[in-house]
């Protein structure tokens, strides 16, 4: 770890023991061990927030580019294509006006709008069942 050999690791530790005292180096050896856990943990967290954060920024950075390639493509298409071609099928204004003012075959628009009127609807009402003597 530090480059030291067995030899120093056990002088350090005799020494603590001296210092410190049979009962608390047990105690100070944990806190030690505790602390070193967090110490890593920490470590491995802040490794990973930077991973996520350089994902993102290349993620950023791939939309922006496609968003990029988008608009210079479309700039193009509008700068360099005509006018649309006219459709085959279109109908002109006159036809299409000419074809609602039409009455329906078979029919004047007067026989037309007598057919849409709406018939009295009959009223049923229950009846009372017949009685039995």
């Amino acid at each position: 770890m530090f480059g030291m050999g067995m030899p120093e690791i056990i002088l350090i530790l005799a020494i603590a023991l001296i210092v410190l005292g049979p009962k608390k180096l047990p105690e100070i050896a944990k806190s030690l061990g505790r602390g070193i856990a967090e110490f890593k943990k920490a470590t491995q967290d802040f490794k990973e927030n930077l991973e996520v954060e350089d994902d993102l920024k290349e993620a950023r950075d791939t939309i922006k580019g496609v968003k990029r390639d988008l608009e210079d493509t479309m700039r193009k298409s509008m700068t360099e294509s005509p006018a649309p071609p006219p459709v085959a099928d279109a109908v002109s204004e006159d036809e299409l006006e000419h074809t609602v003012e039409e009455p329906a075959e078979g029919g004047s628009e007067e026989s037309v709008a007598e057919s849409v009127e709406e018939e009295p609807v009959q009223e049923t009402g229950l009846k009372e069942p017949p009685k039995r003597d």
